[in-house]
């Protein structure tokens, strides 16, 4: 089968394309043909071994995928040859083929191509559980989402505006606010050019409800110190780096600050994730899609991971593995 392959550990020129062995299902396992797979900010920090695990090489990248399923394993309950299915794996979904654990794969909610559906599975369980779950999001709340036009921020924004929150979305351009506004942003911060402390203040009056945050950098302080009393910053990833906060600020404001890393989130509260997905699937049944923004080849999977390194996509971008992969 054609498979990207991370065979020396740097970055997205060094991803090629080979043909290589098929992987077979195995005990509680399911193996799908991919149709199409999503790039994660994650995906670069395992081609360069900066991730907390490292992964041996070589392997092939990628997380988040959908297609059908061609295989079941043993003990495998469920499922049915054919099924249209996403899901997430750590690595190995950017294949003709991958393997997946069955209880990280579930049927695609009706509605979602297979472009969508390779966007959905991660993106939107990160924004629900640090909206709800993490956040504890209530209608006419200030939410401000960092990043906002990027892939998880885009589902933060699309779904904070579905639970009736106030939304205000900080991005680096006038062009990446636009994109914002148009998934229901009720305000917008370019903090490229204006201070994102200052503004969130002016828009909110007391200060945000809550902020989600998958960026760092140096804009996780100014973020928290716009918090008011009493809420909530939820850190999601770091993208622009790992900040430093003055715990002064935490203890004075009384904030409470949740960290999430969905692989773990899912394994230790099961119970909130079913119920976070079968949320979801209501949302996606009254019209909710991911935001989709560019597809590419197999063959260009280098040029995908470099848009998502330099953060010039908005919302997600796909590799299109077969026909089916078509936004």
């Amino acid at each position: 089968m054609r498979a990207a392959r991370c065979e020396v550990y740097g970055g997205p020129a060094d991803i090629v394309v080979r043909d290589i062995e098929a992987p077979r299902a195995g005990p509680g396992t399911v193996l799908v043909d991919v149709a199409a797979a999503a790039v994660n900010f994650p995906d670069l920090l395992f081609i360069a071994d900066q991730y907390q695990v490292s992964v041996p090489l070589p392997f092939t990248p990628g997380s988040e995928f959908a297609g059908r399923v061609a295989a079941l394993g043993e003990g495998v309950d469920g499922f049915e040859i054919g099924d249209l299915v996403h899901g997430s794996v750590a690595t190995g979904a950017m294949a003709e083929q991958v393997v997946a654990p069955v209880g990280s794969v579930s049927k695609i909610p009706e509605g979602l191509s297979m472009a969508e559906a390779a966007s959905f599975r991660v993106a939107y369980l990160t924004a629900y559980h640090g909206l709800v779950t993490a956040g504890g999001v209530q209608p006419g709340q200030w939410v401000v989402v960092l990043g906002a036009a990027g892939g998880v921020g885009t589902a933060c924004v699309d779904l904070a505006v579905r639970l009736g929150a106030r939304v205000i979305a900080a991005a680096s351009s006038p062009e990446r606010l636009e994109v914002c506004r148009r998934l229901g942003a009720e305000a917008g911060i370019d903090y490229a050019a204006e201070d994102l402390k200052k503004r969130i203040k002016e828009i909110t009056g007391e200060g945000a409800d809550l902020v989600l945050d998958p960026v760092g950098d140096r804009w996780t302080e100014p973020a928290l110190r716009a918090i008011r009393w009493g809420g909530r910053l939820v850190t999601i990833g770091f993208a622009g780096g790992i900040p430093s906060i003055p715990l002064n600020l935490v203890l004075l404001k009384n904030v409470t600050v949740r960290g999430l890393e969905l692989r773990t989130w899912t394994q230790r509260l099961p119970e909130e994730t079913a119920r976070a997905r079968e949320h979801l699937a209501e949302l996606v049944a009254q019209g909710m899609r991911p935001l989709v923004s560019e597809v590419h080849p197999l063959e260009k999977v280098g040029d995908a991971l470099q848009r998502v390194a330099d953060r010039v996509n908005t919302g997600k971008i796909v590799i299109r593995i077969s026909e089916e992969g078509e936004r």
